[in-house]
Parts: structure tokens; C-alpha cells; sequence
């Protein structure tokens, strides 16, 4: 591997992002066998197929999983070494990779919005994705910075709470128990309820609140998006255990209301996650800065909840 290139390595990266020789190779601005060459090139190297043919679809070996990994990491220190070389120069600007878990997405926008206002010269990409798939990028290298609310184990990161975030029982406005009050979360114990996916932070909160309150559904449904979640819960499909951060307009409409259950919403907070042993760009720094200061007033101007009981 001592002769592979940052290109071959650049080029093999996209495929594999792309699983398409032609998207890749429209993405690079080359053709389609210059792709090939080079991945065929980092082959040779490797001594080892990295993609192979299933039906008229590649995909990638356990090789090329594995090599994609380094290739993501060597990619981010690339990119690392020309910022800290534009630092050095006393150049603004730069690029920063910030990935957010799905349920951060209804606010992530307009810190990003925000935060472009304010430094236009950063260029940003944004990653949404479930916990799991946020803690390997996170784990890869390939985003600088991450939001989501409990920090990953078995990561040695940097983690700063920078706005509170309330999660609550929520219902269809018509369900037997809406309007209720001090009941305790027992009282659901025959409810059906439409869970997140495993691997979300969502879920996660879910089972680690009802364990602290030796709680058990007797049925739940599980759906692998907020958006899905909430359409079921309206449809009378049962009860669901969601950020508040993902209703405020379902709230606000009338559609979904929040169900008064003694010790709920539970209070999390939301972290701005770095890796311990990176060391930020200064779009890097500016960007961890803006979310502390600034961050939970915009994530309550984004989600503007209704005021009293809901």
C-alpha cells in the first residue's frame, strides 16, 4: 500500500459513497474509465477486490468496507492540514463537517442558517442520520463535529451541553387519556406504542426512562422515522415517546397533544461532540462557541412550543 495515492484513495472514496462508477465519476468531473482504472489500481495495491457485482449492482467487500474507513480518516486529515495551514496564514473561512442525529433536524437548518449568516466564508456540510450511524462518523473522523444528546460510550470524546431537551408522552388530541393530569406512567401499561428504531437516541431515552420507572409496554410498533411516528400516533395508532423538538407544529395545530404523566417531559440536553484528541479548525471553534451562546435561544425560536399545559 506504500504507493497508493490520495487520488486513488479520493476516487475510491466516492464510489464507494456513491455505489455508481458513473455518479462518481460525474461528481469528479472524470470519465467513467479513469474511475475504473483508478480503483482497479488500488486494487492491485491492496491485493484484494474491494467491490463486487450483485445482480447490476456493486457493493462493497469486507476489503473495501475496511479500506473505506482509512480512506474516510485520511480524507478528514487532509482536509485537517489545510485548514491548519490556512490558520497559520491568517486566512478565514474554511470548511466544517457537522453531522446531527434525525431528531436535530428540525432545528439543525436554522443554526446552520445562523450560524452562515454570521461567517459566510465557512463552507458547511450537514450529515442527519440515526445515533448509531452519527457515533461512526464521529468514529471515523469524517465530521468534525457532531449534535445529539446522550454522548456515545466507548468513544473517548469531548461533550458540551448547550440547550435542554424535553421528551414526552404524546397522543391523538381524541384519545381516552388526553386532558388527564398527575397520571402515573402505569396507567399506560395497556397502550400501544410506536417506538423508534434500535440504534436511535430516541429510543435509547425511551427504554432508559422506563427502565428508571420499571415500566414495560404491553405492545409496541416500532418505526424508523420521527415523521412516520407521528403520523400513526395521529392516526390513533397508539401513544409515542418523542423529543418535543419534533412537534412544536403538531402542538401548536392541535394534532398531537402531550399526555400528563407525573415526572414528564424528561429533561435531556443536547451536546456539541467533538473527538478528545482532535484538534478543532477554527471554523471549528467558532461554530462550538456560536452553539453555546447562541444555541438554545434559536432551538426554542425554531420550535416555538406552545405555552401551558399541552
Amino acid at each position: 500500500m506504500r504507493n497508493v495515492t490520495l487520488r486513488q484513495l479520493r476516487t475510491f472514496e466516492e464510489v464507494a459513497r456513491r455505489m455508481s462508477f458513473t455518479a462518481a465519476a460525474n461528481a469528479l468531473h472524470l470519465t467513467q474509465p479513469a474511475v475504473s482504472m483508478q480503483v482497479r489500481q488500488l486494487e492491485a495495491a491492496a491485493g484484494l477486490p474491494l467491490f463486487e457485482q450483485v445482480g447490476k449492482r456493486i457493493q462493497l467487500t469486507q476489503a473495501g468496507r475496511e479500506l473505506l474507513d482509512y480512506a474516510t480518516a485520511i480524507s478528514a486529515l487532509v482536509r485537517e492540514a489545510g485548514e491548519a495551514m490556512t490558520a497559520l496564514k491568517g486566512i478565514g473561512g474554511g470548511e466544517l463537517a457537522i453531522a446531527v442525529v434525525s431528531t436535530a433536524k428540525y432545528f439543525a437548518p436554522r443554526l446552520l442558517a445562523e450560524f452562515r449568516r454570521r461567517h459566510p466564508e465557512v463552507k458547511l456540510r450537514l450529515v442527519v442520520n440515526n445515533r448509531e450511524a452519527v457515533v461512526r462518523e464521529l468514529a471515523a473522523n469524517s465530521v468534525d463535529l457532531a449534535i445529539m444528546g446522550r454522548p456515545p460510550r466507548g468513544l473517548d470524546t469531548e461533550a458540551t451541553a448547550f440547550a435542554r431537551h424535553p421528551i414526552a408522552i404524546v397522543a391523538a388530541p381524541d384519545h381516552p387519556l388526553a386532558g388527564r393530569k398527575r397520571m402515573r406512567l402505569q396507567s399506560l401499561s395497556a397502550e400501544t406504542f410506536v417506538i423508534r428504531e434500535r440504534g436511535s437516541g430516541t429510543r435509547a431515552a425511551m427504554e432508559h426512562a422506563f427502565a428508571e420507572r420499571g415500566f414495560r409496554p404491553r405492545e409496541a410498533l416500532e418505526m424508523s422515522s420521527n415523521e412516520t411516528i407521528k403520523q400513526a400516533v395521529m392516526a390513533g395508532m397508539g401513544v409515542a415517546f418523542l423529543s418535543m423538538h419534533t412537534i412544536g407544529l403538531e402542538l401548536r395545530a392541535g394534532r398531537l397533544v402531550t399526555l400528563g404523566v407525573v415526572g414528564l417531559p424528561v429533561m435531556r440536553d443536547w451536546h456539541v461532540i467533538h473527538r478528545r484528541q482532535k484538534r478543532l479548525s477554527p471554523a471549528g471553534g467558532l461554530f462550538k462557541a456560536f452553539l453555546l451562546a447562541d444555541g438554545a435561544r434559536l432551538i426554542d425560536e425554531t420550535v416555538n412550543l406552545p405555552d401551558g399545559p399541552r
